[in-house]
């Protein structure tokens, strides 16, 4: 018998797909349910803090390349609502496990009931969906703490939420991405619009290492590519002359008038 769904806040619909294999496998959910209390205990006050919400999630592909980007880009926490994800990733679809970083063993992927109580205290709240009003995300000021909230793959964010926003932006493309890669996209324009400020989000790793450190680190085991450095020119080779012209003025014939 499959859970039974949890009511939801915040204007969250909850659709439950059915699923016929209910056997636990390594893609097994472990994120608990915490009260808003828990959470914000747990949270850290630190200069520059960023998380996300998911509304609703639906498949663990997408969760799953959510917390590698997580990973990736720094980010301190994922919550999600709804049960979707949950009884999908029970499945056993391990072939679409996507976090092969494993970032969800060190990042907290907490499931809620509501995303607007877990809102850490000093932090703001950015919706991000195609919204009719919203700031298009290249000319968006991103905050120092940021909870990012991003919509379902078959649905959007709740009005209440978006009422609640401190912004609502969103990433101008034809056509809608799927969710991890709004995710991937809105992170990577937080970090590069930090680094112009020279405020990276990720200023232990970056401080320890830079450049060819930090792509080496970075980079699969698999990975020995490289750039070329093109190489100076070559220099001539000197010819010497057999024979050396005289110039004009050597045979140059002056006549003048009697």
């Amino acid at each position: 018998m499959l859970p039974s769904v949890m009511p939801m806040t915040d204007n969250e619909q909850v659709t439950n797909t059915a699923v016929t294999n209910t056997e636990e496998t390594s893609t097994e959910v472990t994120s608990a349910k915490m009260s808003s209390a828990e959470l914000a205990s747990e949270q850290t006050l630190d200069a520059s803090a960023v998380f996300i919400g998911l509304v609703n999630p639906k498949t663990p592909v997408n969760v799953g390349g959510i917390m590698r980007a997580s990973g990736c880009y720094g980010v301190d926490g994922v919550f999600y609502t709804g049960r979707r994800y949950e009884l999908a990733a029970r499945s056993g679809a391990v072939q679409y496990h996507v976090d092969t970083k494993d970032a969800g063993e060190r990042i907290p992927l907490t499931g809620v009931t509501s995303l607007l109580a877990s809102i850490p205290a000093d932090t703001k709240l950015i919706c991000v969906d195609l919204v009719v009003g919203a700031t298009p995300l290249p000319d968006f000021v991103h905050p120092a703490k940021a909870f990012y909230v991003f919509g379902p793959e078959d649905g959007t964010i709740g009005q209440e939420i978006i009422d609640k926003a401190d912004a609502v932006v969103y990433v101008p493309t034809v056509g809608c991405m799927n969710l991890a890669a709004s995710v991937n996209v809105l992170l990577y324009d937080r970090l590069a619009k930090s680094h112009r400020e020279a405020a990276s989000l990720t200023s232990s790793l970056v401080t320890s290492l830079s450049g060819d450190a930090l792509i080496r680190q970075s980079r699969d085991n698999n990975n020995r590519t490289r750039v070329k450095v093109p190489r100076a020119p070559r220099k001539p080779r000197h010819v010497k002359s057999s024979t050396v012209e005289p110039s004009c003025s050597d045979n140059a014939i002056v006549i003048t008038a009697a």
